[in-house]
């Protein structure tokens, strides 16, 4: 019974923390603390988002699309590139490097030079969301190869096993503690991303809806899109959560 209370306590207190954070924010509007057309008040940003709901709706379609085209490219590379490193050592001295090498390069450097590439389709922006997450993902799962203990590898070789016998019962499992960790990262840069890309060239999707009500100094709108993006990650990364249960059943067993 208590670990329930404990668990249902550890629920209310972000939800608290969060309606406090709203309250403040009201409480700034209603005294005027800061201009109204620079800090639209939540009640503000809520009449914005129903009365742009359709429209919002429309451009989410289309930027969730991307980021789940450019997720899927992004995590498939991502694990594809750390079963080779972790397979030959030599490719990983000559890939690791390069990995890190492209954690250097702002994201919003990028976008342009993919827009001019690739023209304003959905191409470039599934471009840059695949750049964007690959290296979590990759890493991620690199490191949980190499945190598997040697005498487990050693122990299944003395008995015979081939490498992909190794990597089925062994590495597989004990890297998906890491690889859904980097997918709930991924998950996010995957939106932010996807509107990144827009705001830099594009006809639909909230980057542009974003930049289009901006230009127009409709900033409830922007908090709204802001408000929505937010929403979108976090509804994603719930659907992590739930991929991690199915595929992880033992973690919930060790956890009772």
């Amino acid at each position: 019974m208590s670990k329930k209370q404990k668990n249902i306590s550890n629920s209310i207190q972000p939800v608290l923390t969060v309606l406090g954070l709203l309250a403040i924010w009201q409480l700034a509007s209603s005294l005027a603390l800061v201009p109204e057309f620079m800090l639209p008040s939540p009640i503000q940003v809520i009449q914005a988002f129903i009365s742009d709901f359709n429209l919002l709706m429309f451009h989410s379609k289309i930027t969730l699309f991307e980021a789940l085209l450019g997720l899927l490219s992004g995590v498939s590379l991502g694990v594809l590139t750390a079963i080779v490193m972790d397979r030959f050592t030599k490719v990983k001295k000559s890939i690791y490097p390069l990995l890190i090498l492209t954690q250097t390069v702002p994201t919003v450097a990028i976008a342009p030079l993919l827009t001019i590439w690739f023209g304003y389709g959905i191409l470039p922006k599934v471009v840059l969301i695949t750049i964007t997450i690959f290296f979590p993902v990759s890493v991620g799962m690199l490191n949980g190869f190499m945190s598997i203990d040697p005498d487990e590898i050693n122990l299944l070789r003395s008995m015979g096993a081939s490498h992909k016998q190794i990597f089925w019962h062994i590495k597989l499992p004990a890297s998906l503690g890491n690889f859904f960790a980097s997918l709930r990262i991924a998950v996010t840069y995957a939106v932010v991303g996807a509107v990144i890309s827009e705001w830099l060239g594009g006809f639909e999707g909230l980057g542009v809806y974003m930049t289009r009500v901006r230009k127009s100094y409709h900033f409830d709108k922007m908090f709204a899109v802001i408000f929505l993006i937010s929403i979108i990650s976090l509804l994603l990364m719930a659907v992590v959560n739930v991929l991690e249960k199915i595929c992880m059943p033992w973690q919930k067993q060790e956890n009772i």
